[in-house]
């Protein structure tokens, strides 16, 4: 048998995050804040942050764009990685919750470096123009297709496209689960395994991180 993935146990978890999580103090304040919401399962986990951190740095990003922002956490992280000069765009409908980001986003020193459009996404993303390096998806399951297709004409060739919740709970292998969400993410994974105009990984981190690389 070749090998897998290890299965994250409540303990080899706690071992990842001893060894490898570094947050700053806003962020890991940020996190305990928005564990208590009631929607607190909209928050990245944080070794995703840190990994969305290391992406910009790799790829040296200086324009980000993200779709769904809830308490900010993912967008802190990423503008923690920021070159000087470097801009996050951060699309979301939430007035309430992004209030919440905002403070945090002053608190971090790094809200200048942060840009909030309230409002439907996909209109936001009609009036963008240029070339992003990194664009980051965690939004409403039901439009993942027709954000991809937006960011795919935005981010340059080389840059990429992360998408979370791919996995979605492990719901998409649950046949019985015929709810409109699992069944856009399920239909919305097909769409990028066949999608030769990029490279892709789906990396079991979170709920799962796809990666999708501009050919």
């Amino acid at each position: 048998m070749t090998a897998r993935t290890v299965q994250l146990t409540a303990a080899l978890h706690r071992y990842l995050i001893g060894t490898s999580l570094r947050e700053t103090g806003t962020q890991r304040a940020l996190r305990r804040y928005t564990q208590r919401l009631p929607r607190a399962n909209m928050q990245v986990a944080p070794e995703q942050g840190q990994f969305l951190q290391l992406l910009v740095r790799l790829l040296g990003a200086r324009r980000i764009l993200e779709i769904g922002t809830f308490t900010g956490y993912s967008a802190l992280s990423m503008a923690l990685a920021l070159p000087p000069g470097g801009r996050i765009l951060c699309c979301d409908l939430s007035e309430e919750w992004t209030s919440i980001a905002r403070r945090y986003w002053k608190r971090a020193k790094v809200d200048r470096r942060i840009s909030l459009r309230l409002g439907p996404a996909l209109e936001t993303l009609k009036g963008l123009k240029g070339r992003f390096d990194l664009a980051f998806i965690d939004a409403d399951k039901s439009n993942y297709a027709n954000y991809y297709e937006r960011c795919l004409r935005l981010v340059r060739r080389g840059g990429v496209i992360a998408i979370d919740n791919t996995l979605w709970y492990g719901r998409v292998i649950d046949r019985r689960d015929q709810s409109v969400d699992t069944r856009a993410v399920r239909a919305f994974n097909r769409k990028l395994h066949r999608d030769r105009r990029v490279d892709l990984s789906l990396v079991p981190i979170g709920d799962g991180l796809t990666l999708a690389v501009k050919r």
